[in-house]
């Protein structure tokens, strides 16, 4: 299970600004899923595709109904995701399916790290080696706690289910041939780059 919440700056289909006194969740597939070093591919059609560098917690055990002050119990550790979405698909479409869940568009790692304070690390974004973000973990809307909390409201998460907490700061789109590079301190740095064409 790969999941992640919208940080805020969203409309529904028809044009309302969402509700952002709570979470929005929404689920990516395992075919999202795409390794430190492989290529983003993008699917057919995909024209405003952007980067959001993000902190991903990792759950470590059965997590149903649990207490914003009890979730830092139930993460293993975290890691760094790159949550890509076509703006375009975004606001178009009533789904979120394609703009967040297609192939490849869910980079995730270089590595699970464990025992780390998630909730005041650097986060810093670099395409084709010009910083494009530069932020903080303790800048998101919702702690990094509150979301898991949120999310085992209403469904339970297993060992090793990734929640991506939403990318603090701002992103641009990125185009065939760019490389990314996404660093969360004291996790490491997630390096990926636009299949060209």
């Amino acid at each position: 299970m790969f999941m992640t919440s919208a940080e805020g700056g969203f409309t529904t289909p028809g044009g309302k600004p969402l509700d952002m006194s709570k979470p929005v969740i929404f689920a990516k597939f395992p075919t999202s899923l795409t390794p430190d070093g492989a290529n983003i591919v993008f699917p057919p059609g995909a024209t405003n595709v952007h980067f959001e560098g993000e902190l991903a917690l990792v759950v470590g055990k059965k997590a149903s109904r649990v207490s914003e002050g009890d979730a830092g119990s139930y993460v293993f550790g975290v890691s760094i995701c790159n949550d890509l979405v076509d703006r375009e698909w975004l606001l178009s479409d009533l789904q979120w399916f394609r703009a967040k869940g297609s192939d490849t568009f869910g980079p995730l790692g270089p590595a699970i790290v464990t025992g780390l304070d998630y909730s005041n690390l650097r986060l810093r974004t670099w395409v084709n080696g010009d910083l494009r973000q530069d932020s903080s973990t303790s800048e998101l809307v919702y702690s990094p706690d509150k979301l898991l909390s949120y999310v085992s409201q209403f469904v339970t998460l297993m060992p090793g289910a990734v929640i991506s907490t939403g990318t603090p700061g701002k992103t641009q789109a990125v185009t065939h041939g760019d490389s990314i590079e996404i660093e969360i301190e004291g996790v490491g740095r997630l390096r990926n780059s636009v299949a060209v064409g």
